[in-house]
């Protein structure tokens, strides 16, 4: 069996996620901070655990064309060394949807790529880790995830959620179980977000990603 030990670029871009979680600010909340103590927590105990690794089918989605102009752009700020470890690894990444059915016009504007979790490459049943692609002027729809405490770290790029603020590299976004929530993105650049789930095995496992209907929109 493939453990994680034998897979060094895997091992790079996970220990840049536990620092971003470790050493991020939480900006005075008491929520963000221990949503970000139960991620770094969970994923250090992960990476001493040396859990099981398996090769996954890499898959380039239309979005990608913007990936390296994403990790170029963030050469410069504070989230540069997990971005050197994505373009490290970026041929391996499996390109998603997520959704079995994709909003018109939102398939050549986004995509995710798991990096620990129950569709590994690394797995784990406790913690999800991945990356989020958007291109310039995007918008994301209106949804929520029952059972799912979720994070955005912003990599690279600026996006605004549910129209309030502006974020920018190394902002984190926090979104708790449940909570509406729409992502646009700026009008010129594209957006990388590493992002962190939280919550139950079974909320993990057996989480559906869809879009809200228009009528629950904020």
């Amino acid at each position: 069996m493939t453990t994680l030990s034998q897979q060094p670029g895997w091992i790079y871009l996970l220990r840049d996620y536990l620092d971003l979680y470790r050493n991020g600010s939480a900006g005075g909340s008491a929520k963000i901070r221990s949503h970000q103590h139960l991620v770094s927590r969970t994923l250090g105990k992960i990476l001493t655990s040396d859990p099981p690794f398996a090769d996954v089918d890499a898959m380039q989605l239309p979005v990608c064309v913007h990936l390296q102009r994403a990790i170029d752009n963030a050469s410069h700020q504070t989230t540069a060394a997990i971005t050197k470890s994505v373009q490290a690894m970026g041929v391996f990444l499996k390109w998603q949807y997520g959704y079995e059915k994709v909003p018109k016009g939102l398939e050549k504007k986004y995509a995710y790529a798991e990096v620990l979790g129950p569709n590994g490459p690394v797995f784990s049943d406790e913690l999800i880790l991945g990356l989020v692609l958007f291109a310039p002027r995007t918008t994301y729809p209106t949804h929520n995830h029952n059972g799912i405490t979720e994070s955005y770290i912003v990599l690279s790029g600026s996006t605004s959620e549910n129209d309030v603020g502006v974020y920018s590299p190394g902002s984190l976004i926090f979104n708790p179980p449940g909570q509406m929530h729409r992502i646009t993105t700026a009008d010129r650049e594209p957006c990388l977000l590493a992002y962190a789930w939280s919550g139950a095995q079974g909320d993990l496992i057996g989480q559906k990603m869809v879009f809200s209907k228009p009528g629950q929109r904020t």
